[in-house]
């Protein structure tokens, strides 16, 4: 299949070489060129601008890292709209706006040009293993056309409903996960004062129900001293950004969320932006 995908970034850079190593005919775009060295180097055409990278295309993915990156990958000066074909797909991997997403899908189907909208969870482990989370907005019809390339890049795909839907659910994964890190760091600190053996802590906390994804993957990490980024601090910021839009216009308590939001916040802003998400236990190391 002709294949195009914009932002090689540390989910879409591994997604990109699993569809060009299951043979798909590849073009790929990304603000810093160099990052497509690797899959350049697998056979796959580098494009200069996001329209060329979908011009031929028969699904066109996008995984970058806010709402105004997407509408200026598709939109904005050598957008991919300006040459997408009619019957082409747009699969956006990004978490964004669900009401953004949903203006897009307008605008493209005004030129005969599909949308899903179909964020990830997984994390870079699971970008590199193809065991990503596909959560999936788009019609049905749509989904079961593109299945086999998300099949290839990721483990659990499931359609969740219309366009937006796959972004309302990661705003649940991204409560979810904020929250849930934010109890695995408090723990571990709160272990680490008290003087504690923390392979046994390891243990205990692995072993029942505390137990989380949160804590079998970060936590020997922040043992280890290991911040790099699966998951950016400052993009987990940005999707709370997007959590606390979508829980104001719900209505109800969302207090947790809130708390999230704030502290994740104050990490990316006070140096820890570029650092994974399990480098919180450094912003609470510093009170």
């Amino acid at each position: 299949m002709r294949v195009g995908f914009i932002g090689l970034g540390i989910m879409g850079a591994p997604m990109a070489m699993h569809l060009r190593e299951a043979g798909h005919d590849l073009a790929v775009f990304n603000r810093t060129a160099s990052k497509c060295e690797p899959v350049r180097a697998k056979g796959a055409k580098v494009a200069a601008t996001p329209r060329e990278a979908a011009e031929g295309a028969e699904v066109l993915f996008i995984c970058v890292s806010d709402t105004p990156d997407v509408h200026g990958v598709l939109f904005g000066p050598d957008g991919a709209a300006e040459s997408l074909a009619k019957s082409s797909v747009v699969v956006d991997c990004s978490t964004i706006s669900a009401d953004a997403t949903e203006e897009f899908g307008e605008r493209l189907a005004a030129k005969g040009v599909a949308m899903l909208d179909a964020p990830l969870t997984g994390g870079d482990v699971g970008a590199r293993n193809a065991t990503l989370t596909i959560m999936v907005g788009g019609e049905e019809a749509v989904f079961q056309r593109v299945l086999p390339l998300f099949e290839t890049v990721g483990k659990l795909i499931l359609h969740m409903g219309p366009l937006g839907a796959g972004q309302r659910m990661k705003v649940v994964n991204q409560i979810v996960c904020a929250v849930t890190l934010l109890g695995v760091v408090e723990g571990m600190r709160f272990a680490e004062q008290s003087g504690m053996a923390m392979d046994k802590v390891m243990q205990v906390l692995t072993s029942g129900a505390a137990g989380s994804w949160a804590l079998a993957n970060y936590g020997p990490r922040i043992l280890k001293g290991d911040f790099a980024p699966g998951f950016p601090m400052k993009l987990q910021s940005k999707d709370l950004r997007i959590c606390m839009e979508a829980v104001r216009e719900a209505g109800g308590r969302y207090e947790a969320t809130a708390l999230a939001d704030k502290l994740f916040r104050e990490a990316a802003e006070s140096g820890l932006g570029d650092n994974g998400t399990q480098a919180m236990i450094q912003l609470l190391r510093r009170t």
